[in-house]
């Protein structure tokens, strides 16, 4: 009796080729961030330290540490909750340094910060690597702020002013301008709304409540700013609904509208990939140019291995202006674990 593995089955009837990845065992990731220095790319990702893969080709990945060996010290004290897992990173390049902001947070609260660690390097085998962390960038604090101080991520607008867009559930999406060494705010602090979604009013403060939208990531093409938010539930295994939206705006701080005119400040968004059969739910996008090519880089949960989060970095085109990601490269482009993990049980 011959027995066929259901991703490869689900692969020969897609007619698709999975040879290479059949038995491969794939990158697992929650939230990941990408960045290249030289001819090495890096993933960044939710997990005790940050966890950190590299690669020379976006598909064979190594696991080659965490950030933090243990947790920022001043993280329980900060945030009461905090299990030891940093989530959802954001890893920014300036001037030849690397800053690895981080998110702490009690899960499903706005107990939460952000915080930011800095390297000379990438590379876990040059003599000047290691990450010296910052300490506290932004908090939020239940009944005193209707925003959540997680997921971040940094943008340079045209002039070369760094913005901070983070947020989750409660109030949206937030951004706030970071001064010159990008590790503090900057003053006189200068902050914008950017979307949200409606949120029962009789929902207590400090709870998430049902305006489900998260994981902002701002990117610049051809004169636009284009906001990337994940909308609906993660996390869930197979009754996970994540799915990925988007709106533009041709300044950084908004407004930001879909492609039918609606304002996300509003709810608005344009739907740019969401699950599929094979992949039940996907979401916290990245996107990235990388020698002339877009890139969009997310965690998917795949139906095959009971929703386990597995990491893509898929092509993204553009149509009439708005990014485009053919679902079918969910399949085609896949991610490969090449030596030991992280510990077991540990993401």
């Amino acid at each position: 009796m011959i027995t066929i593995r259901r991703d490869l089955a689900l692969c020969l009837l897609a007619g698709l080729c999975c040879c290479s990845t059949a038995s491969a065992v794939q990158v697992e990731v929650h939230d990941p961030v990408m960045a290249r220095q030289g001819d090495a790319y890096y993933v960044f990702s939710t997990g005790p330290g940050i966890t950190i893969y590299q690669s020379s080709d976006l598909e064979h990945w190594k696991w080659i540490g965490r950030a933090f060996e243990t947790e920022p010290e001043w993280a329980r004290r900060t945030v009461p909750g905090f299990n030891g897992h940093l989530w959802a990173p954001e890893i920014f390049e300036k001037d030849g340094r690397y800053f690895l902001y981080y998110s702490v947070s009690a899960f499903g609260k706005n107990t939460s910060a952000i915080g930011v660690t800095v390297n000379e390097t990438l590379d876990p085998n040059s003599p000047g690597y290691r990450w010296i962390d910052q300490g506290l960038v932004l908090q939020s604090v239940p009944h005193r702020d209707d925003w959540n101080a997680i997921d971040p991520a940094i943008v340079e607008d045209e002039d070369g002013t760094p913005w901070m867009s983070f947020g989750s559930f409660w109030g949206g999406i937030k951004l706030v301008r970071l001064d010159p060494g990008l590790v503090r705010l900057a003053e006189p602090q200068e902050w914008h709304s950017l979307a949200r979604r409606p949120r029962n009013p009789a929902t207590p403060d400090d709870v998430a409540g049902d305006g489900a939208i998260e994981a902002p990531y701002v990117f610049r093409k051809n004169g636009w700013y284009y906001l990337f938010v994940s909308f609906d539930k993660c996390c869930r295994g197979m009754e996970s609904t994540y799915k990925i939206m988007a709106g533009r705006s041709q300044s950084v701080t908004g407004p930001y509208v879909d492609q039918d005119g609606k304002p996300m400040l509003e709810g608005g968004g344009s739907l740019v990939l969401e699950g599929t059969h094979e992949w039940v739910a996907l979401g916290h996008n990245a996107a990235y140019t990388f020698d002339g090519k877009d890139w969009l880089v997310c965690h998917a949960y795949e139906t095959a291995d009971d929703a386990k989060q597995k990491l893509r970095v898929l092509p993204m085109k553009w149509e009439g202006g708005w990014p485009v990601v053919d679902p079918a490269d969910l399949n085609r482009f896949s991610t490969e674990l090449l030596g030991p993990g992280p510990p077991e049980n540990e993401d």
